[in-house]
């Protein structure tokens, strides 16, 4: 009950934002800019986003090896493909991680060690994407000169920064009952692996450039669909205004960000003296690309051993 209550609460919070977003738009406007360029500036996005994927997974792959699950590529590549399907079905913009654990577990690989690199994957991800605000402030500074704009934007990046920083230094704390107390167990086993895979001269180089590319894609996706559009907004601009909004949707509370994305959006291009209509145009351009890929990711997993197994379960079990 508890859970349905959650996901009916995050569903009225995602149509409550759209609403209020959609009011600043005309849609019909909107539909009228997309013509046969801006559909190959949207296959271009779509393609960049399949490539962001990719480069997650090789993220994912070094990690999840430090946590005694390695993966093929392969295998990694269609858990996550399989994974954007379930970010935009599940109650959550992270919601495809609780698949990605189950399928890696089912694997062979035990449940233990899939949790532990898929939390630590989020991790570093999120660490990356407060790395680059945090580098971009001055630049956000003169873009951004509404006071508020400027205190949120410091608000929700720092919060960020410090809770991925404290996370990593929890593992490097030398207090023995932090291994043994239940609360803290497997936060510090995960802290552990972090802090081995960022400061490993093997793993540590390599998972910091991918974890960055991966952000530094999604801004790219991002200058596809104003392309596609032919938005008054420069790449340096989206540079800039993507990322904290992307920090912003990954808290659970819509539907896969939907709603939250396009509030955010509009009220970053708004602080940023930009027009909020076309930050709502462009993010809401931006859902549909992720939800074309996750409809990739549906076929994916449909056609998947898992989904066939998973199938035969309840026969199985009424036999």
């Amino acid at each position: 009950m508890r859970r349905i209550l959650l996901s009916t609460l995050k569903i009225l919070v995602s149509a409550a934002l759209l609403y209020f977003s959609l009011r600043k738009i005309d849609l019909a406007e909107l539909v009228a800019r997309i013509d046969v360029s801006s559909l190959g500036w949207i296959g271009v996005a779509i393609a960049v986003a399949f490539l962001q994927i990719f480069i997650g997974v090789l993220r994912w792959r070094e990690i999840s090896a430090e946590c005694g699950a390695p993966l093929p590529t392969r295998q990694a590549m269609r858990v996550n493909v399989i994974g954007t399907f379930f970010n935009q079905t599940l109650p959550s913009s992270i919601g495809g991680d609780a698949v990605r654990l189950w399928l890696v577990a089912r694997s062979g690989a035990g449940w233990r060690a899939a949790t532990y690199s898929i939390f630590v994957d989020r991790a570093i991800g999120l660490i990356a994407l407060a790395v680059i605000i945090v580098a971009s402030l001055p630049w956000s500074y003169r873009l951004i000169t509404d006071p508020h704009g400027r205190s949120a934007l410091l608000f929700v990046d720092f919060a960020a920064l410090a809770g991925g920083l404290g996370f990593l230094l929890l593992g490097r704390l030398p207090w023995p009952w932090l291994k043994r107390w239940w609360g803290t167990h497997h936060l510090h086993a995960c802290s552990v692996i972090a802090n081995r895979v960022l400061f490993s001269r093997a793993h540590g180089p390599k998972v910091a450039v991918l974890s960055l590319l991966v952000h530094v894609l999604a801004v790219v996706i991002g200058w596809c669909v104003v392309q596609s559009i032919a938005a008054p907004v420069l790449f340096s601009q989206i540079f800039q205004l993507i990322p904290p909004v992307m920090l912003i949707t990954m808290v659970p509370i819509s539907i896969a960000g939907w709603g939250v994305r396009e509030a955010s959006m509009g009220l970053a291009f708004g602080y940023a003296g930009l027009m909020a209509n076309e930050g709502v145009n462009i993010s809401l351009l931006l859902g549909a690309v992720y939800f074309i890929v996750g409809a990739c990711g549906g076929l994916v997993w449909i056609l998947s051993p898992e989904k066939a197994a998973k199938d035969r379960e309840p026969v199985a079990a009424s036999n």
